[in-house]
């Protein structure tokens, strides 16, 4: 029963927090530059979520050869500018972390 109370409130608080500004936004005019400012909220949110997973996988910078994370996401990068396929990028670049762990 606790784990459902907390699951509940956990609920509650982020629908609490997060509707009060969607309301106001959904019913006011944003200026263009805040709207322009909005558009890089994605990609420095999944910056904040990969780099630190990329370069600390044990929660101290390592840039060795060995951090498999390292190679494949460097790999992954590659690939997905050279092809600008999201697939093709996920396949190769599990398939890259995969056997550079197994590997080294």
């Amino acid at each position: 029963m606790n784990e459902f109370l907390l699951v509940a409130g956990m609920a509650l608080v982020t629908f609490a927090v997060r509707w009060p500004v969607l309301t106001v936004v959904g019913r006011i005019p944003l200026p263009q530059p805040v709207l322009d400012a909005l558009k890089f909220i994605p990609p420095a949110v999944l910056t904040a979520i990969i780099a630190p997973a990329v370069f600390m996988p044990g929660g101290a910078l390592d840039l060795r050869l060995s951090n498999a994370y390292l190679v494949a996401g460097v790999a992954s990068a590659l690939i997905a500018w050279r092809s600008r396929n999201l697939l093709l990028t996920i396949v190769l670049g599990m398939a890259i972390f995969l056997g550079w762990r197994l590997w080294w």
